[in-house]
């Protein structure tokens, strides 16, 4: 029998994402299929948890391409970057939490373009005017990952109604970062 790979990565995000320990026992069983069936296709937890780093990059790309990072203001465009990221935003916080991906020479080349291609969004705010200058592009990359992560499992825990995802991150960040006027 033929199994859905993008099915079972789907289900082990929904999973992972509620559940960061969970086994893959349990992962098999959230989709579906027989735990050996789940090993042939991944080896162990660390096999899954690159599959699903490749999952969440294509979901990052996907949200900034729908995005349009380098139209209308820089703000407009984080705002947009934000609302396009919320579907995907639970797997990247399971993502943000798992140091292996993190650790060494490792580190898929997909998180440096990501990086890339936001940071050159809060460059062209900061070039037109709308963002400080004084705050890093890298800085301001680091504090969206941090906010959606954040957001995220609060979101997930029902501290924070998902409809209200958008706002409070696009506005808490963008908040600290636009360019104010000197007293």
């Amino acid at each position: 029998m033929a199994i859905d790979r993008d099915h079972v990565l789907r289900s082990a995000a929904a999973l992972l994402t509620r559940k960061s320990t969970a086994t893959m026992d349990e992962v098999a069983k959230a989709a579906g299929i027989s735990r050996a069936t789940l090993h042939r296709h991944f080896a162990g937890r660390d096999a899954l948890v690159r599959a699903l780093e490749q999952l969440g990059i294509a979901e990052c790309e996907g949200a900034l391409d729908r995005a349009r990072p380098e139209e209308g203001s820089a703000a407009e465009a984080v705002r947009r970057l934000v609302r396009e990221i919320q579907p995907a935003a639970g797997l990247l916080a399971f993502l943000y939490g798992e140091n292996q991906l993190w650790e060494g020479d490792r580190q898929h080349e997909g998180w440096q373009r990501l990086d890339a291609r936001i940071g050159a969004l809060f460059q062209r705010g900061q070039r037109g005017g709308e963002f400080r200058i004084d705050l890093t592009p890298v800085w301001l990359t680091e504090a969206l990952y941090g906010l959606i992560a954040s957001c995220a499992w609060a979101t997930l825990d029902g501290r924070v109604a998902a409809r209200d995802f958008p706002t409070m991150i696009a506005e808490l960040l963008l908040g600290g970062a636009l360019r104010r006027e000197e007293p």
